[in-house]
């Protein structure tokens, strides 16, 4: 499998197409383990440039006529659809995605998180609030560091780059480095829509060097991040020193609550497939299935009997459901997690820390299924990401609640209840962003984030705009 040809893999900054220097960072083929590119190592001095730079654009992109910005939020919808193939297939390339996943949620998501800022401006966003003499406005905050992850880098890009430049904003992006060529065809697809010089810029690096440097910069006014929560903490402790907002959208280890009452098959069907979902490399995964105690065996070995069906293999074949880790790093991680659950006395019904049967490279995963997990456990409270499932087992509905809610964590989960009414009064009393009643649909509409040390803001749709506006109240 080769990767798909990006026309630039630089810096943009001020709507120049920057090489970098002569430091490089190699872009590895998951599946193949091949370099398939490089991109620079960006510096301080790279993001200082692209931050004068959005400082420049600012003042005359805020004045740019609202419906002009949401014209350009739909003409990125645009581009992303019409470049689906392309994406899709670098995604796969450079992180591992499966393709049918990539080009049936990887690309679709991100065009429907545009559209839908352009929406929400339409319906009257910026149309302003009377609250007795005072007329309330949203404005620009100015510019936007956004750094992005790997695992779903063109949804996490377009959930930050669209609703801060139709707020008015400008942007600098720091792109994951193990999936950076997908936002180099995403700065393309920004310079077509419209953008104008400066007020979209794009700088590569690492997060220590290039991360650290956008998010310290004083000529920032707002960060927004997406990734583990120990870097979340580092960008909240560094924002600090200039008292810039921060949106942070960070881990997670959610549960899926399976009430007594529910199809026990339906709901571990669902349940294991919102697991190994990106290859369990995604921070809304239900990791956790919660099921009544007398059930427990049962679960877990319709737990494995589905677990079965997904065979890792190569993610660009069409059939694919499971491919690699995105880096022999994250491999490692996640191995090492499923030998401390064997170790803690889990019982692993399925899968295990050996590289899967028939696989001679790549950085794959056995898809993996624990039962008898405790919820004091590791690997129950901590987040693994990749394709690991602990089954618990609770006593009585209270029970199931406690250890839903027994993690730092709050960023999804599930209820599965024949009873509509009871699954929505289980679903109130779970602490965490997102839950979804017997596998309701993901909506790129509705507000997406976290409690806890999942993080804090949101994305998506009206509150995800609002993250990137500030209140002015004018009295009269």
């Amino acid at each position: 499998m080769s990767a798909p040809v990006t026309t630039h893999t630089g810096h943009l900054v001020d709507g120049q197409r920057l090489d970098g220097g002569a430091d490089r960072i190699e872009v590895v083929n998951p599946t193949t383990e091949e370099v398939i590119a490089s991109v620079p190592a960006g510096t301080p001095a790279d993001v200082d440039g692209a931050v004068a730079a959005a400082a420049r654009a600012f003042p005359g992109w805020a004045a740019t006529p609202v419906d002009e910005r949401v014209a350009v939020a739909r003409r990125i919808a645009e581009g992303l659809t019409a470049r689906t193939e392309e994406l899709a297939a670098t995604m796969t390339a450079e992180m591992g995605t499966p393709i049918t996943f990539a080009s049936k949620v990887q690309v679709p998501n991100p065009a429907n998180i545009a559209t839908g800022v352009a929406e929400v401006i339409e319906a009257g966003f910026f149309d302003g609030e009377e609250i007795g003499n005072s007329l309330v406005l949203r404005e620009p905050i100015g510019v936007v560091g956004a750094i992005t992850p790997w695992n779903f880098p063109l949804q996490q890009m377009i959930a930050k780059i669209v609703p801060a430049l139709a707020a008015g904003n400008t942007v600098v992006l720091k792109p994951s480095e193990l999936a950076p060529l997908t936002a180099g065809l995403l700065a393309e697809i920004v310079q077509e829509a419209g953008v104008p010089a400066g007020a979209f810029n794009l700088v590569h690096g690492v997060g220590p060097v290039v991360g650290e440097a956008l998010v310290s910069h004083p000529g920032v006014g707002m960060v927004s991040f997406t990734g583990s929560t120990r870097a979340g903490r580092r960008v909240s402790a560094l924002a600090s020193e200039t008292v810039k907002r921060v949106a942070l959208e960070l881990g997670g280890k959610s549960a899926a609550v399976v009430l007594d009452d529910a199809d026990l098959g339906r709901a571990v069907k669902i349940a294991v497939a919102n697991c190994f979902m990106n290859s369990g490399q995604a921070c809304s995964a239900w990791t956790r299935l919660v099921v009544p105690a007398d059930r427990h065996d049962e679960a877990v070995e319709l737990a494995a009997a589905a677990a079965a069906k997904y065979v890792p293999g190569d993610p660009a074949d069409p059939s694919t459901r499971i491919g690699p880790a995105v880096s022999a790093a994250q491999r490692d991680r996640v191995v090492g997690y499923i030998r401390k659950g064997i170790e803690e006395g889990a019982t692993l019904a399925f899968g295990g820390p050996e590289t899967p049967e028939g696989i001679d490279r790549g950085f794959h995963v056995r898809p993996t299924v624990f039962g008898g997990v405790r919820a004091d456990m590791t690997i129950a409270q901590e987040e693994i990401f990749g394709p690991v499932l602990s089954v618990l087992g609770y006593t009585d509905e209270d029970d199931a609640v406690r250890i839903a809610n027994s993690t730092i964590y709050g960023l999804a989960g599930g209820v599965f209840s024949a009873d509509t009414d009871r699954a929505h009064a289980v679903a109130r009393r779970l602490r965490t962003g997102q839950v979804d009643i017997n596998g309701g649909m993901f909506n790129t509409k509705a507000p997406f984030g976290g409690y806890g040390q999942s993080g804090n803001g949101r994305e998506f749709g009206h509150h995800g705009l609002a993250e990137f506006c500030e209140i002015k109240s004018i009295q009269r």
